[in-house]
């Protein structure tokens, strides 16, 4: 442009446009300098309406803990932490945006705040960082690292644990061919106002990850309290009796059920009686009456359950009648292990009266004892025959008797079927695992849980003498016999003894196990 071959005049007429576009350039760094101020202004705005709504968010969550505290305890508790991490991080911003504007007259003077000098000093020394700058780090990762620690295991937070980690990564940045720190990357060099920006930009980022998951934390809450497995159905019906013939008008409803939210206060009556604490109990978010059936006939229940909602009283309420029926004319008998019961073995049972309490009723048979309530065991070993019967007696309020039986009948243990290494009948192995395995006997197909200890069986190798070994493993003898065998030859494992804990009786004949030899 002021080449040798030039005129003075053009000379003077590059020299003007050299002096023009300068000017030009410093017209939009000012631009430049002046929009990054007023983008930090807004943000500091911004910044102030999300930190009031979280707090007013974290108190009104203090409330719901102090009504409800089962249910918002936790909610509070990880609230609470959250906000301690974001206040510690954005005071300590705060604090350093406070000593970089005082390098400056007028911090509202964006135009002037083009230098980069108090960062530059403060973080960087050559390629290395300062105190200063190590420490601008450990706060970024500190409260980068406790955020997805607290919410790493907290159902549906995976896209805000991930956006946490990409908004305050302070990873090293890719520059052309190598690599640069985050912080030099981000802050060398910069003019103040660029970094002050930055710098609120990380506090509106640091509200904004406190507010996403203060909010999906109470929606995981209430999701939780409106799922449909928190409701139970419910009977209602406009009398709690109905007669033979009546037309039945009872309707299904949604009932929920939820374990932390419990009634401040109740007032209840029953058939105009105000129930007195000790006959009701709150429990699982139920309250349970703890009182007597009363009289033959319809017994109302009525009043109000108080709750506390946002600091006011909720009545819900009650209007519900229970009947009290005649006395009943037959028994209940069962055996919890099907119709028949096993000599040996103590049968549990349940033996019982409809509408008569257990310590009214009486049950007697050879071998049968009261275990607790309405719970009886059986032991039919020394029982003749095969049945028994059951003769159950109860005794009425009145002091009226009513009587019933029942016979059951009496079968032996089922033959054991004899095993190695968990399989039986016949079982193709190698001889290295038929040396190592375990002979095992069991039943098949048995109601009870009844483990067999194998203490010794017969152990036959073609063209080899019956080893008798002891215990339930081939002795050296066996496994001597086991070397001689061909490949694909078959062994045999018989007459198994075997004893089952608790059983007083002798086990039939368990049945023997096959191997064929594969090698």
């Amino acid at each position: 442009m002021a080449g040798g071959n030039l005129s003075p005049r053009q000379k003077m007429i590059n020299l003007m446009y050299l002096i023009f576009i300068a000017m030009l350039a410093l017209n939009m760094s000012k631009e430049v300098l002046s929009a990054f101020g007023l983008m930090n202004e807004r943000l500091v705005e911004s910044n102030k309406s999300a930190e009031a709504r979280n707090h007013s968010f974290v108190d009104n969550l203090k409330l719901k803990a102090e009504e409800q505290p089962e249910k918002y305890e936790p909610l509070k508790a990880k609230s609470e932490i959250l906000d301690k991490l974001s206040s510690d991080f954005n005071a300590y911003l705060e604090e350093l945006k406070g000593k970089m504007t005082a390098t400056v007259d007028d911090p509202t003077e964006y135009e002037i705040m083009d230098k980069g000098d108090y960062l530059d000093q403060n973080f960087f020394k050559g390629d290395r960082l300062k105190e200063g700058g190590e420490k601008f780090l450990e706060q970024i990762n500190t409260y980068r690292e406790g955020v997805v620690d607290l919410l790493k295991d907290e159902k549906g937070m995976a896209e805000i644990v991930k956006d946490v980690k990409d908004k305050f990564n302070t990873d090293d940045v890719k520059r052309g061919a190598g690599t640069v720190g985050w912080l030099s990357h981000n802050y060398k060099g910069f003019p103040l106002v660029a970094s002050l920006t930055k710098m609120t930009q990380l506090q509106a980022d640091i509200k904004t990850t406190e507010s996403e998951v203060l909010s999906n934390m109470l929606q995981g809450t209430l999701s939780s309290e409106v799922s449909m497995t928190n409701y139970t159905t419910l009977m209602e019906t406009s009398k709690s009796a109905y007669f033979n013939g009546e037309k039945f008008d009872g309707q299904i409803v949604l009932g929920r059920k939820d374990a932390s939210t419990k009634p401040t206060r109740v007032e209840l009556t029953l058939d105009g009686r105000k129930l007195r604490e000790d006959q009701y109990v709150i429990e699982e978010g139920k309250v349970k009456l703890k009182i007597g059936t009363g009289s033959v006939g319809e017994h109302k229940i009525k009043g109000n359950l108080i709750f506390a909602q946002d600091g006011e009283e909720i009545e819900v309420p009650v209007n519900s009648s229970f009947a009290t029926v005649s006395k009943p004319n037959a028994a209940t008998i069962s055996a919890d292990k099907m119709n028949v019961v096993y000599r040996g073995v103590k049968n549990p049972m349940t033996i019982s009266f409809a509408g008569v309490p257990d310590n009214k009723v009486r049950a007697s048979a050879q071998g049968l004892s009261k275990a607790s309530g309405s719970r009886y065991i059986m032991d039919a070993t020394r029982v003749k025959g095969r049945e028994v019967t059951i003769n159950v007696t109860g005794t009425l309020p009145d002091g009226q008797k009513v009587t019933d039986r029942a016979k059951f009948r009496i079968k032996d243990l089922p033959k054991p079927t004899g095993t190695i290494r968990g399989e039986d009948g016949a079982i193709k192995m190698q001889k290295n695992a038929l040396k190592i395995s375990t002979i095992g006997a069991k039943f098949d197909d048995f109601d009870f849980e009844l483990p067999l200890r194998v203490t010794g069986f017969k152990f036959k190798v073609p063209g080899q003498p019956t080893i008798t070994v002891r215990g339930n493993k081939l002795d050296k003898r066996a496994q001597a016999a086991l070397l001689k065998a061909k490949r694909g030859s078959g062994v045999q494992i018989f007459d198994v003894e075997a004893r089952a804990k608790g059983v007083s009786v002798i086990l039939k004949k368990v049945s023997p196990v096959f191997v064929e030899l594969t090698n």
